[in-house]
C-alpha cells in the first residue's frame, strides 16, 4: 500500500484524536469585550415599555459616541448578547451573541432587538438572570479580555430563583463584571419618592473590578443613560475597583 499523502495522515490523525475525546476545541475568536444586556422584562414592565427599553439600546449602540468607543478597543470590535430577564427560566435571548464593529453590524444588532417579539413574563428572579448570562459568557464562540453583564431593572427585588446573593458570587467566581442601571421612573416628574434604588444595587447586585451603577431618572434620560453606560463598559473606564457591598 503507497505512503498515504501527507495532509490525509493529518486529517486521519486528527480524526483519530476525535475518537479519544482529546482534540483541542475550535479557536474561539479574540475580542476585548464579552458584553450581556440583561433587559429588565418582569412584570412591572408592560408591552410598550418593553419597546420603549429595545428603541434605547438600539437608539444607543447606533450612536455616533458608542460606535467611537468600539473603534477604540484593542481588536475594533466586541461581542454583544440582548436578553430579557423575567421569571425563572423565562429569560429570552432576543438578539443572539453578534460582533460589532462598526456601523452595518451595530445596525443589524438594533433592528434585531427591535423586530423580535417578546417572549419574557413573570416575576423578578435577578439570580437566575445573572447566572444566565454567565452560562451565555461561557458558552460562546468568543474570548474577551473582559467579560461583562450589564443588568437592567426598575426593582432590586427577587421573587423566584435562586438567591442573588449567591449567584452573584457564581458570576464574579467566573471571572465576569456586573454593572447596573437603575431604572428609577419612566412616566413621573423627578425622582421616585421609594427607596435608593441605586444603593440597592450598589449592595446587592453590582460586582467586579470597576463595577458601576448608572441611573435612568425618566423616559428623556433613558436613552442617554444607556448610552453613557455602554461608552464606558466597552472603554473599560471606572473609577477604580468596585464589589458589591463595599
Amino acid at each position: 500500500m503507497p505512503p498515504m499523502p501527507f495532509p490525509s495522515a493529518l486529517l486521519r490523525l486528527a480524526c483519530l484524536s476525535g475518537l479519544l475525546g482529546v482534540c483541542a476545541p475550535a479557536l474561539a475568536e479574540e475580542v476585548e469585550l464579552e458584553l450581556v444586556l440583561l433587559a429588565d422584562a418582569s412584570g412591572s414592565i408592560d408591552r410598550a415599555e418593553t419597546q420603549f427599553q429595545r428603541e434605547g439600546y438600539a437608539t444607543a449602540m447606533t450612536s455616533p459616541e458608542v460606535l467611537g468607543a468600539i473603534r477604540q478597543t484593542a481588536y475594533g470590535v466586541i461581542a454583544v448578547t440582548y436578553v430579557e430577564w423575567a421569571s425563572a427560566g423565562e429569560e429570552d435571548v432576543v438578539v443572539p451573541w453578534m460582533r460589532i464593529d462598526g456601523p452595518e453590524s451595530a445596525a443589524a444588532f438594533a433592528g434585531a432587538i427591535l423586530d423580535a417579539p417578546r417572549r419574557a413574563f413573570g416575576r423578578n428572579a435577578i439570580g437566575s438572570a445573572l447566572l444566565t448570562g454567565r452560562d451565555l459568557i461561557e458558552g460562546n464562540a468568543y474570548e474577551g479580555w473582559r467579560k461583562v453583564i450589564d443588568f437592567s431593572g426598575d426593582s432590586a427585588n427577587s421573587w423566584n430563583g435562586p438567591p442573588v446573593e449567591a449567584a452573584r458570587a457564581e458570576v464574579l467566581a467566573a471571572g465576569i463584571t456586573i454593572n447596573g442601571l437603575a431604572i428609577l421612573c419612566r412616566d413621573c416628574s423627578g425622582r421616585p419618592g421609594g427607596g435608593n434604588l441605586e444603593q440597592q444595587y450598589r449592595d446587592r447586585i453590582i460586582g467586579g473590578p470597576g463595577a458601576f451603577v448608572v441611573t435612568a431618572e425618566s423616559r428623556d434620560t433613558f436613552a442617554a443613560a444607556v448610552r453613557r453606560k455602554l461608552v464606558l463598559e466597552i472603554g473599560g473606564t471606572h473609577g477604580g475597583a468596585r464589589f458589591a457591598g463595599e
